[in-house]
């Protein structure tokens, strides 16, 4: 049996603040406001694992009222999620994810992402899909006020 989980994450622009994708620092002008990190790509991949896994989300996971969790590596806390999610029985096999960003441009960027995501995931670069899209000037991603991402986990019995 194969279970798939989607997740969704978006954070506001901001100046004074690392732009972190996928565990990835970006060169930026403007860092994604948030508790953590506020890397989206990881916390709308983190909510496809555990949803594909019917255990909760990011926020049920690590409250941001936690002082342990302010500026935490997001992508310590997706390891975290993938380690429960095998305690539980499950292991993901393959994931995709489009980030929605005005700018920059993630081009250049995604041969590290994937891998870097891979790494956390324990699985192949090639089961780590990756897509860079803008929103056509629509809305505050068009406007270039933040960065929206969705992401799909397939998770298998281990």
């Amino acid at each position: 049996m194969t279970r798939t989980g989607i997740g969704y994450d978006s954070h506001r622009l901001v100046v004074g603040r690392p732009l972190v994708l996928g565990g990835v620092v970006i060169p930026h002008a403007r860092g994604l406001a948030g508790h953590s990190d506020a890397d989206a790509i990881a916390h709308a991949l983190t909510d496809a694992i555990l949803g594909a896994a019917a255990m909760g989300d990011i926020g049920a996971m690590f409250p941001d009222t936690e002082s342990e969790w302010q500026d935490a590596d997001s992508m310590l806390l997706l390891g975290t999620a993938v380690a429960r999610v095998r305690d539980a029985g499950w292991r993901v096999v393959q994931c995709d994810i489009t980030v929605v960003a005005q700018e920059p441009k993630l081009a250049t960027h995604v041969p590290a992402i994937r891998a870097r995501i891979a790494e956390v995931l324990d699985v192949a670069i090639g089961q780590v899909g990756l897509k860079g899209k803008t929103n056509e000037g629509m809305g505050f991603v068009g406007r270039g006020e933040g960065i929206a991402v969705i992401a799909v986990a397939n998770l298998e019995p281990s």
